[in-house]
């Protein structure tokens, strides 16, 4: 499988099946991240973390303390796309990291980034 990430006008894909999302939220400045699998059904989130809670911050159903995470399994379902927005109220953007490195996606306010697996 393969994720196309759409940012300024451009299409990326990356040969991968698994990649991880992490940004810093704009009010607690914690960390979160989520697990996504790209399959044929869509892009499936398999598990988020948060490095603590707080306003908007709240760990989901079934959520574990691990290491100072929160961890849990969130029963989304698959999604045909997501789209990230940058706000530009966090310290930087989204975080995409897979098995051939990491990425840094919307960074400055404004910017429009949309992940989807590739047709």
């Amino acid at each position: 499988m393969s994720l196309c990430i759409l940012a300024g006008g451009k299409v990326t894909a990356l040969a991968l099946s698994m990649f991880t999302l992490s940004w810093t939220h704009s009010v607690q400045k914690t960390e979160w991240r989520e697990t996504w699998a790209v399959t044929p059904a869509g892009l499936e989130l398999r598990q988020a973390e948060v490095k603590g809670s707080g306003a908007g911050m709240e760990p989901g159903a079934g959520a574990v303390l691990t290491d100072g995470w929160w961890v849990w399994h969130p029963t989304l379902p698959p999604q045909g796309r997501i789209s990230l927005a940058a706000s530009g109220m966090t310290p930087g953007g989204w975080r995409l990291c897979h098995a051939g490195g990491c990425m840094e996606l919307g960074a400055t306010a404004g910017d429009e980034v949309a992940l989807s697996g590739c047709p």
